[in-house]
């Protein structure tokens, strides 16, 4: 798949579901669920034990939808992004930005999405090849700052995660942002093996991001 069209398939699914979670069989799960809710893009973090696994038994069983996405987040090194490659990972997401992360994601041409939180930081994950940049902890700067940003920066596509909520999410998109990360808020469910809850939520996740999407497209 190449790298432009996983970037348009992550801005058309809008929404990228941040799961964290114990094991292998769990994450499966969520992911069912998840994608059955209609969020399709998933960002499976290294923090879960055997990540690289839980990666390409996801990969393969969602192969022929192609409108499936499945990263890998909390990738610190590239040491760590090239097993996520090698497992089936479509794009990778860390909580900070890695230089040598960035170079081996331009050599495969993988979406390298890395963590910033200044203007300066953002500026040299562009020019290392990140067109997309994570605003993490969003919850913490606020979607001022990236009205503010976008200013100067109109080129800068910003990804908050961190914080937000199905209330919380149109503030995001009405500054510009066009691509959201969810975590905690959206799998609460999944806490108490509730994966029925999860395809709820996320159903309800997606409904409201495309109303704000309309909304901002009509002001």
């Amino acid at each position: 798949m190449k790298k432009g069209n996983i970037l348009q398939g992550l801005e058309k699914n809008g929404i990228v579901a941040v799961l964290r979670t114990d094991t292998v069989d769990h994450a499966l799960a969520i992911t069912d669920a998840l994608i059955e809710g209609g969020i399709k893009n998933i960002e499976l973090t290294f923090t879960v034990p055997n990540a690289d696994v839980a990666i390409r038994k996801i990969t393969e069983k969602y192969k022929d939808q192609h409108d499936v996405l499945i990263g890998a987040g909390t990738v610190l090194d590239a040491t760590t992004a090239q097993i996520a490659h090698i497992s089936g990972a479509k794009f990778i997401v860390a909580p900070t930005f890695d230089k040598g992360t960035a170079m081996l994601c331009n050599l495969y041409q993988i979406p390298y999405i890395p963590g910033c939180m200044t203007v300066n930081e953002m500026k040299e994950a562009m020019q290392a090849g990140s067109e997309i940049i994570k605003l993490f902890p969003s919850n913490i700067i606020g979607p001022a700052f990236v009205k503010n940003v976008k200013a100067p920066l109109p080129q800068l596509e910003i990804m908050p995660s961190g914080g937000i909520n199905i209330d919380n999410m149109g503030d995001w998109i009405y500054v510009g942002c066009k691509i959201i990360g969810v975590g905690g808020n959206l799998l609460k469910p999944a806490e108490t093996n509730d994966f029925a809850g999860v395809t709820k939520m996320a159903k309800a996740f997606v409904q409201k991001y495309h109303k704000h999407i309309e909304e901002k497209v009509l002001k």
